[in-house]
């Protein structure tokens, strides 16, 4: 087991761990559809869509489609 030899001065160990403070927030940009703040080369977790191209149904879709179903079959 590794044990140290000689102690580790504080300006020492402070020196060694302050470049764990040095954090960048993430890069975002805006969705070209919905205009809301997203990671780049992500798809949009907003409305779904990825290089123009409608990729993955969102939560809002599956209520909206729901809700259609629902209004239908209240019509009839």
């Amino acid at each position: 087991m590794a044990v140290p030899k000689h102690k580790v001065s504080k300006a020492r160990r402070n020196t060694r761990n302050s470049n764990n403070s040095k954090l960048t927030a993430p890069t975002l940009t805006e969705c070209k559809q919905c205009k809301a703040k997203i990671r780049p080369h992500v798809v949009c977790p907003e409305c779904g869509y990825y290089d123009g191209v409608k990729r993955i149904e969102t939560k809002n879709d599956v209520k909206a489609k729901k809700a259609k179903a629902a209004a239908e079959r209240n019509a009839q």
